[in-house]
């Protein structure tokens, strides 16, 4: 038997497949995948962003297990929540959805995530060229140590399964986390995913599988992909993006390494590990040459707040989605 569908997603598609008459599944698509503790609302400005520039695209956002809406589905998973698990899911959902992606990109832990994606092909031919952009991740075992000294997800973690619930209040965890040692963006950030407990009771608790994600981050940290760098499936192309003010260690001959395999590293100048917030545009001028075509610059540079005539606003989403609040745009890991 199958396993269950897990996945709350929104498919963002651009202009000219809103008003073209081919099938979705004919369309180039690519697929966005968050980081640890973050959730797919943190991706959809940049998916929005994309299909500005490329509005023959569609791009697929994900709520990985045990995060976002999809946590509501962990108590019917089986077995370890992890970087392998996390892959098969979406796996599953895009076969659901009869789509098979041209471009998989994703954030930190989602690196790692559509990086075992292609192991699904390995040893054989993709049906068509797929490019894998790995945003700020390195394949290899990552450690605390690895990370810089604040804000590390390991400690932000423990530090999360230590709060008592309910929780009075989002300010209450902001203040809690900032005396704990954590900037006030990220305390501000992971009081974003809170939520009122059930049937009108004073205070909140946590929308996503907090136990489930330390799992998945103890994965993360021992997932080891090189081998998949050695010997990708014919027709896959590895890129990484290096953010310049990295929390990560790229020295000790990793990025030397990464580039002697035959895989570019790309470096995002004004950018720290949360790349497609904090340089969204220099982010998107690595990504579009793989997009092919000659990108809409107007639609590219639209200032933040102006009309984007053309642009479907994610106009397919799993049931649930219908009724999730789509103002956050916090940040991810």
């Amino acid at each position: 038997m199958c396993p269950p569908l897990v996945q709350a997603f929104e498919v963002v598609q651009g202009a000219l497949v809103r008003f073209s008459s081919a099938a979705s599944t004919k369309v180039p698509t690519a697929v966005l995948v968050h980081g640890i503790l973050g959730k797919r609302q943190n991706m959809l400005p940049f998916a929005r962003r994309l299909v500005e520039g490329f509005p023959h695209w569609q791009v697929v956002v994900v709520d990985l297990r045990c995060h976002g809406e999809s946590a509501a589905a962990s108590p019917q998973l089986r077995g370890a929540h992890g970087v392998e698990a996390a892959a098969a899911d979406v796996i599953r959902l895009l076969s659901a959805l009869k789509l098979f992606p041209e471009m998989l990109i994703g954030h930190s832990f989602g690196g790692k995530v559509v990086l075992e994606m292609t192991k699904a092909w390995s040893g054989g031919r993709v049906p068509r060229p797929v490019q894998v952009w790995v945003l700020d991740a390195l394949p290899g075992e990552v450690r605390s140590g690895d990370m810089g000294g604040a804000d590390r997800p390991a400690d932000l973690i423990s530090t999360l399964q230590a709060v008592p619930l309910p929780v009075p209040s989002r300010h209450w965890l902001i203040s809690h986390l900032e005396a704990s040692g954590f900037s006030r963006t990220v305390a501000a950030w992971a009081a974003t995913n809170l939520a009122p407990l059930a049937g009108g009771a004073p205070g909140m608790t946590w929308a996503f599988d907090l136990p489930g994600i330390a799992q998945m981050f103890r994965s993360y940290e021992s997932a080891d992909l090189w081998p998949l760098l050695a010997a990708p499936a014919d027709g896959v192309a590895l890129s990484f993006v290096k953010a310049q003010r990295s929390t990560f260690r790229w020295g000790g001959g990793d990025e030397a390494r990464i580039r002697a395999l035959g895989h570019a590293v790309h470096e995002l100048p004004d950018a720290g590990h949360w790349v497609h917030s904090d340089n969204p545009d220099g982010l998107f001028d690595i990504l579009a040459p793989s997009f092919g075509g000659k990108v809409d610059l107007h639609m590219q540079r639209s200032p933040p707040g102006s009309p984007r005539p053309g642009v479907a606003n994610n106009i397919m989403a799993s049931p649930s989605a219908a009724a999730s609040n789509r103002q956050l745009q916090g940040l991810m890991m």
